[in-house]
C-alpha cells in the first residue's frame, strides 16, 4: 500500500508517491497529478523576454514581471546585463543590413537591459498578444507596449516571435545551466488537472 508523503519527504519523494499513487485504481494523490518532470511538453513552452534599456531606465521592470506572474507563467532564467555589440548582432542578425540597424544598436546598448526566460502553455503566442504591436501608436491599451510605450524607437521590451526563434534567441542569452528547473506550487491551479 502506497503512503501519502509527509512534509519531511523531498520532491523526489513526492514525486515518487505522485507516481504510485496514479498507478493505483481508485486512488488520487493529495500531492497533485504530477511533478515537474512529467509536465507535458506543452507546459514547458519557453521565451525569450528583454526589458530594454528604456524600460530599466524608467523603472518598468517590476510592471513587466508581474504582467507574467500574474498571467501564471514560471519565471525559469533573469540576469540584468549590458549586452554589446557581439550579442546584439546575432540576436538580430536578420536586421543587420536595415538602414536603422546601427541606432537600434546604439538604443540597446545606451544602458543596461534585463534578459529573462517564462515557460508556460503557448507563453510564446501569449506573450506576443501581451506584449503588444512593434509600433506603439498600434499597441492596443492593455499590453505592455501600449501602456508603457510612446515611440517605436522605444518599445520596452522584446519577445520572441515563434518557438523556434525562442529556442535560438535563449541560447544566445544564457547558458543552458543558467535556465532552473523547478517546481510551480500553482501549476495545478493554472492549468487544472
Amino acid at each position: 500500500q502506497v503512503r501519502p508523503a509527509g512534509p519531511a519527504m523531498g520532491s523526489l519523494g513526492r514525486c515518487l508517491a505522485r507516481s504510485l499513487l496514479r498507478g493505483q485504481p481508485g486512488l488520487k494523490s493529495p500531492l497533485g497529478p504530477r511533478c515537474y518532470g512529467s509536465a507535458p511538453p506543452e507546459l514547458q513552452e519557453k521565451t525569450l523576454v528583454l526589458v530594454k534599456p528604456d524600460a530599466v531606465q524608467r523603472r518598468l521592470v517590476g510592471n513587466v514581471i508581474q504582467r507574467f506572474e500574474r498571467r501564471g507563467f514560471k519565471l525559469v532564467a533573469m540576469k540584468l546585463l549590458q549586452a554589446d555589440q557581439g550579442l546584439l548582432d546575432k540576436h538580430y542578425q536578420q536586421l543587420r543590413q536595415k538602414p536603422f540597424y546601427p541606432a537600434l544598436l546604439a538604443y540597446m546598448t545606451s544602458g543596461p537591459l534585463v534578459a529573462m526566460v517564462w515557460e508556460g502553455y503557448n507563453v510564446v503566442r501569449s506573450t506576443r498578444a501581451m506584449v503588444g504591436d512593434t509600433n506603439s501608436a498600434a499597441a492596443a491599451a492593455g499590453t505592455i507596449r501600449g501602456d508603457f510605450s510612446m515611440h517605436v524607437s522605444r518599445n520596452v521590451v522584446h519577445a520572441s516571435d515563434s518557438v523556434e526563434t525562442a529556442q535560438r534567441e535563449i541560447g544566445f542569452w544564457f547558458q543552458r545551466d543558467e535556465l532552473v528547473v523547478w517546481e510551480s506550487g500553482d501549476q495545478d491551479y493554472t492549468y487544472g488537472p
